[in-house]
């Protein structure tokens, strides 16, 4: 992140600045004070700690110097919860005020402006995190605010309101990208402004590929001109029609049929399909692609995640977006986490942990012992019981009650027919069966693409590098819940899948234009590429441990 310049160059560069303040006892009382830089004026509207003012509406005081921010008689209160800022020698400081200015080189954080000696404005370091985004929905536009983060918060995307994944990039393409309401979630954004960057300074850091990023933001406004954001909501209503009657047919199968061997095994495949499928569908409700309102689709998420598999849409929430924010990136990324306990993954990672002489597992080996421990078992024996310890340790109540609604509908359907063992053995061979089929879908287009440590590129090229395609047929389009259109989904995860495959041509187009790789393979291949990378990088890491 770069520093929150503010260099004033006339009246038409008006800059706001604002300190935000915490109480001990919670984030309710927050507190603003800004200047107009280019008049000195300061906008108040009642004070708050540290001679700050509270939320309100802002009115017009009379002009003074911009060195004194507050009264040196204030003083801060000692219980101040972590993340608020300090009050020392009357002057407010926020976290890591303390650190070297923009002057002296530092890039630690935002800037408020001190007054000089001389009287010339100068960066003064706010210090702590903070991240910037775009202040408008016109993508053209090259206003970027500064919003600090709340100190000691990791921010697990989407965790509340105000907690948003369009906070971790400068140039804001993923706030674009994730929200449908992007004016609903500026309002809870507005209590943690801070600046604003000045005109002069580009909106994409200079590390990153400029012209990639301008021209995909072009390519989204015209994916949205072009209406590839509209949903047909027939075609989600036949998927919920077609997951309902499938599950209707598991319990006629045995009902009707009986509870021999082969009932039982067809009654399992056909459970197995409808929670593959609402898995997909539950996706949909998940990225907000079904509604234009966010309300509808999370009711529509808790009820297809939650009674009908049984799991919390707050795990799903906490896990997959930061997935889709850091994609690949080690640490960042909860789907690569079995690196380096279980697997050794992607060639920079493999090498890197050889050289350290670390062997948790026999990663020459991965490539046989995936089959195991991979798609048979991260459901049964993994998922199945972490989401319970989610809900309990995290206090998810309504969660947990959406996921019994589904437990207590299927012990009174299937116990009558199989008792009680046999309702276990139907609920783990159904489990069995669904994991297999998950993991391989959802692995087939990240595993064996690029994973290292997050190198702060940009949106765009940060997706690509982790993606790839399936190519598309009516059976990969049901078989994986339009995953098959992987890198679409990811660029833009709020379109509704069914649009997916008319904006694959305009990314491609992109992709040819800056030479980057754009991989779409058909659908054995794409399996068998996962076993293949993790043979590789098995191998790596076996030459680097034993010879470097």
């Amino acid at each position: 992140m770069w520093p929150l310049r503010t260099a004033v160059k006339g009246a038409n560069s008006k800059t706001w600045v604002a300190w935000r303040h915490r109480e001990a006892q919670g984030e309710q009382a927050q507190a603003l004070r800004s200047w107009d830089l280019t008049t000195g004026t300061e906008r108040r509207s009642g004070k708050g700690p540290c001679g700050s003012t509270a939320p309100g509406r802002a009115r017009e005081k009379a002009p003074r110097q911009l060195g004194a921010l507050t009264d040196p008689t204030e003083k801060a209160s000692p219980s101040q919860a972590p993340g608020a800022e300090r009050c020392e020698g009357g002057k407010a400081q926020a976290p890591g005020a303390d650190r070297p200015s923009a002057d002296s080189g530092s890039e630690s954080g935002p800037h408020a402006l001190d007054q000089a000696q001389d009287g010339i404005p100068r960066p003064l370091s706010c210090g702590g995190s903070w991240v910037a985004i775009l202040s408008t929905s016109q993508e053209e536009s090259r206003t970027i605010r500064a919003i600090r983060t709340p100190a000691g918060v990791k921010y697990e995307f989407c965790a509340t309101k105000t907690e948003s994944v369009g906070m971790v990039d400068r140039q804001g393409d993923p706030f674009l990208a994730f929200h449908i309401n992007k004016g609903l979630v500026r309002k809870y954004m507005n209590s943690l402004l801070i600046g604003e960057l000045s005109p002069e300074q580009p909106s994409v850091e200079p590390s990153k590929n400029m012209e990639l990023t301008y021209e995909f933001r072009e390519l989204r406004a015209a994916v949205g001109r072009m209406g590839l954001m509209r949903t047909n909501h027939l075609f989600f209503l036949l998927h919920l029609l077609h997951i309902l009657l499938l599950d209707g047919a598991a319990w006629l199968t045995l009902h009707i049929l009986g509870t021999s061997l082969l009932p039982f095994l067809l009654c399992a495949v056909l459970l197995s399909v409808v929670q593959a499928q609402a898995g997909w569908l539950q996706h949909d409700f998940g990225h907000l692609s079904v509604f234009g309102t966010s309300t509808m689709n999370h009711l529509l998420h808790h009820f297809v995640i939650g009674h009908l598999k049984g799991a919390p849409a707050s795990w799903w929430n906490h896990m997959h977006f930061q997935h889709h924010a850091k994609p690949n990136c080690f640490r960042k990324d909860p789907d690569i986490n079995m690196h380096p306990l279980f697997f050794a993954l992607g060639k920079v990672l493999s090498v890197e942990l050889g050289k350290q002489k670390k062997k948790y597992m026999p990663y020459n080996h991965q490539h046989r012992y995936f089959f195991l421990i991979g798609p048979p078992a991260l459901l049964p024996l993994y998922f199945q019981w972490y989401i319970f310890y989610f809900v309990i340790q995290r206090k998810k109540w309504v969660d947990l009650a959406w996921m019994l609604t589904f437990y207590l509908r299927l012990f009174l359907t299937y116990v009558p027919l199989l008792g009680l063992r046999g309702f276990l053995g139907l609920f783990f061979i159904v489990r069995f069966l669904e994991s297999n089929w998950f993991v391989w879908v959802t692995q087939m287009n990240h595993i064996p693409m690029h994973i290292d440590h997050d190198r702060n590129v940009d949106w765009v090229s940060t997706q690509l590098q982790a993606t790839c395609n399936v190519e598309q047929s009516f059976f990969n389009d049901w078989f994986s819940g339009h995953l098959n259109f992987q890198i679409e989904h990811h660029l833009f995860p709020t379109m509704p899948r069914h649009n997916y495959h008319k904006a694959a041509p305009l990314v491609r187009s992109l992709c040819a234009k800056h030479g980057i790789e754009y991989q779409s393979k058909p659908l054995l291949s794409a399996f068998a590429d996962i076993v293949h990378s993790l043979k590789e990088s098995g191998q790596l890491w076996l030459d680097a441990y034993l010879h470097q």
